[in-house]
């Protein structure tokens, strides 16, 4: 595997960071997850835009412009020979010294690496996935702002353990004013008759890439889309729940806190919006080439 270094395409055995770079020593970075279908990058425009605007919200420039970053991600997934995958940009703060003061660091570190995922089961899409509700809350938004998709995930690893533990692959994380936020490493969205609705960022929420092409095709079929606070009685009672992201892209849950979330099956608008968002990524995206 080759991975993009600052410039440079280089073995993985080789691809090494400095133990001084801050995006190791304090999570000191942002990061993109990217999907690649059928020799395309998806939505590569608005992945790059978000990057630029994480890393302007936290003080940092990168030392590329969107146009060269997008060309390595292309030369990245060509070198790879990826068709199918998953594209990780990651770009630390970079090399500094001991203490929290960013501006020891000299120039921000760019990464790239292209490569297969599989997040989820196959036969979870099928029969849909349950989940529940953990104790760890979401950061707060005057923390940190959910927009910012920073390196900085040990809220959501946290989160991540207790579903683990609790016999489950995700779960829900609430807001410290008990609304739902999002799930460790998802956007929820529930089905309700003809409306499907999602928590807004202000609740904890991510703008996810995915969550923006559902609420974007979800229209153009009949169905009305907002943004509400929703809590746990929302989930319980909904026609329909699932969770949208880069790696899970759209998967049903239909179990949460073992309560049954509608028939207990992958709901018909589930199924729809799924079918829909996967010819929208086969048949757009930018060339690999």
């Amino acid at each position: 595997m080759k991975i993009y270094m600052n410039g440079k395409l280089v073995d993985e055995q080789k691809a090494v960071v400095s133990v001084f770079d801050h995006g190791l020593l304090y999570g000191d970075g942002v990061f993109e997850g990217i999907r690649a279908y059928g020799g395309r990058v998806f939505m590569l425009e608005e992945h790059i835009d978000r990057l630029y605007r994480s890393a302007k919200a936290i003080a940092m420039d990168i030392p590329m412009s969107k146009a060269e970053m997008a060309r390595a991600v292309v030369k990245t997934c060509a070198a790879n020979r990826i068709k199918d995958g998953y594209i990780r940009l990651v770009v630390t703060r970079g090399v500094g010294t001991l203490g929290l003061n960013p501006f020891t660091c000299k120039e921000p570190q760019v990464i790239i690496i292209a490569a297969a995922i599989q997040l989820y089961p196959k036969k979870l899409y099928e029969t849909g996935m349950s989940i529940v509700t953990v104790g760890t809350t979401r950061n707060q938004a005057e923390a940190v702002n959910p927009r910012i998709k920073s390196l900085n995930y040990l809220n959501n690893v946290l989160a991540k353990i207790e579903a683990i533990n609790a016999g489950v692959m995700e779960c829900i994380m609430l807001n410290s004013q008990g609304y739902i936020a999002e799930a460790s490493g998802d956007n929820v969205f529930i089905v309700r008759g003809k409306t499907l609705v999602t928590p807004p960022s202000w609740c904890g929420a991510l703008e996810g890439i995915t969550r923006a092409v559902v609420m974007q095709l979800a229209p153009r079929h009949g169905l009305e889309v907002r943004e509400d606070v929703l809590t746990r009685y929302d989930l319980y009672t909904a026609d329909e729940m699932f969770l949208t992201g880069t790696a899970a892209e759209i998967i049903s849950v239909v179990d949460v806190d073992r309560r049954k979330i509608g028939d207990g099956k992958p709901g018909r608008v589930t199924r729809e919006l799924a079918r829909l968002f996967h010819a929208f990524a086969q048949s757009s995206g930018t060339p690999i080439r």
